[in-house]
């Protein structure tokens, strides 16, 4: 199997994309400016106290004040075999100063979740400065390397100190191991004492961005690396040199004239992601709908009509299904509470079948899920822990003519599209490109210098025009390109930058 990861970086976003014989498995995006404040910690003030939620809200810098569970503990760390002291309920009042960390990003209209239990984490270990917990990931099955890690790591560790031992640490020597924990202590006391001194909200830690994330974690078995900045390759190969299972020569700085995701056949698939409507190898078909609780995923036979009998041709419908949810959640990031409608099965030992192979599907996947068992009615709930947006963020944004019941393509997505075409229009020996398009769009893409590292650098002897039109929908725009020496032009269009 062709194993390739795609790193690249345009419209003010990072993006990462997993592929596996040129099939997406896995993507993920974050916004340069802003970044992703998952993991980062904080230096907060106690707002309010709500004693019937057992709650604190906590004013840590960002939009929305965050809420911080009272009586939480080391429920955090219970996705880990491992052991250790529950934390005493919290006593807050208001006014209070604390350090928190992020656990759940904010969503819609929610606030971020926070703890006060930091974590700090490594390749290979996560440091808990303040929880007595020491624990190992349920990937590592050998007993003999469980009870030899579980030991070095309790070396490491003081009293009302934690760490847990994750699956890389597997292929880690004792001296990587201890270093690396003494990094992760120095990492907290730099941040203790940036809190000493910082004002309330301040951002005292920063968790690491997209590449250097997916670099730390997600590399195993590569064949090769894309990345199609110039400056994010530096990076990628300067992460890459610490590594010991990575080539340099597996990294390659992809310098085509074309887009890098149009020239793998990756910008098609991406596009689909922005659909409900999945469509399965024999016919059949998924439907993903996200609410405001859960997203309910409906499996249906489409034209697939089997060979046999009607069990039989519905069970093969639902197992195709089972692994195709399970790619699709991981590769969306849907997290949270999932319903899955299967279609009906008779025979109980059919059902069995169909909800191990969606925890089997599910198991491959870095993100913890819990799967139930599947209900008379043929329905499978299980939770998967959200580790970052929803992709649907990303692709989408609220539809301004339907009362924001429903969506459009992203102003972000539209330009990484337009984008991807000026390319071709230049590849083809074009060097002027007009396009019209929706009035809002333009200004999106004007106002956040979308473009502006291409007009500096690549398209410096280029010309890109921008055509606004009121009337033309959010997703409507015309692309060409031009070589005549006069260009003649409506008296309000655009030049890029």
């Amino acid at each position: 199997m062709k194993r390739e990861w795609f790193f690249d970086r345009f419209c003010n976003e990072q993006i990462v994309v997993y592929a596996e014989d040129g099939k997406i498995i896995e993507m993920g995006v974050e916004h340069e400016p802003s970044g992703n404040v998952l993991g980062n910690v904080y230096k907060g003030r106690v707002c309010n106290v709500v004693a019937g939620m057992q709650a604190a809200f906590v004013s840590c810098g960002m939009e929305r004040n965050c809420y911080l569970p009272l009586d939480e503990g080391t429920a955090l760390f219970s996705t880990y075999d491992g052991a250790g002291n529950v934390r005493e309920r919290l006593c807050l009042k208001e006014g209070d100063e604390i350090l928190v960390q992020v656990v759940k990003a904010p969503r819609g209209n929610k606030g971020a979740k926070i703890t006060c239990d930091l974590s700090f984490v490594g390749k290979n270990l996560i440091y808990l400065p303040k929880t007595d917990f020491l624990g190992i990931s349920r990937k590592i099955t050998d007993d003999a390397v469980r009870g030899t890690l579980l030991k070095e790591a309790d070396k490491f560790r003081e009293k009302g100190e934690g760490f847990i031992v994750r699956t890389a640490a597997q292929e880690a020597s004792k001296r990587h191991l201890r270093t690396e924990a003494e990094y992760l202590k120095r990492v907290y006391r730099a941040a203790l004492k940036e809190a000493r001194t910082a004002p309330v909200g301040t951002a005292v830690y920063s968790e690491y961005d997209l590449p250097v994330k997916v670099m730390r974690d997600s590399l195993g078995g590569v064949n090769k690396i894309y990345v199609g900045d110039r400056e994010l390759y530096e990076k990628v190969l300067r992460l890459a040199r610490m590594r010991s299972d990575l080539n340099e020569k597996q990294i390659v700085m992809y310098e085509g004239r074309r887009q890098m995701f149009a020239q793998f056949g990756l910008s098609e698939q991406i596009l689909k992601l922005a659909e409900p409507r999945v469509e399965l190898e024999n016919g059949a078909y998924l439907v993903i709908d996200r609410t405001e609780a859960m997203t309910v995923i409906d499996v249906n036979t489409g034209k697939f009509t089997g060979e046999t009998d009607l069990e039989s041709t519905v069970y093969e419908v639902n197992l195709l299904a089972a692994r195709e949810i399970a790619r699709q959640v991981r590769l969306r990031n849907i997290g949270g509470i999932v319903a899955v409608d299967f279609i009906d099965m008779a025979e109980e030992e059919h059902r069995a079948a169909v909800n191990a192979a969606l925890a089997d599907a599910l198991s491959l996947d870095r993100a913890k899920s819990r799967v139930l068992p599947m209900s008379e009615l043929c329905v499978t709930l299980f939770t998967r822990k959200r580790t970052n947006n929803e992709l649907q963020s990303f692709l989408l944004q609220p539809c301004p003519h339907c009362t924001r019941e429903g969506f459009v393509l992203s102003h972000t997505y539209m330009a990484m599209r337009l984008r991807s075409e000026i390319l071709d229009c230049f590849a083809n020996g074009y060097r002027s490109v007009i396009i019209e398009l929706n009035r809002s769009l333009m200004e999106k893409i004007l106002g956040e210098r979308y473009f502006s590292i291409e007009a500096r650098t690549s398209w410096a002897d280029k010309r890109v025009y921008l055509i606004p039109h009121r009337t033309f929908h959010e997703e409507q725009y015309t692309l060409r390109g031009d070589n005549a020496a006069v260009l003649t032009l409506p008296d309000d269009a655009q030049l890029l930058y």
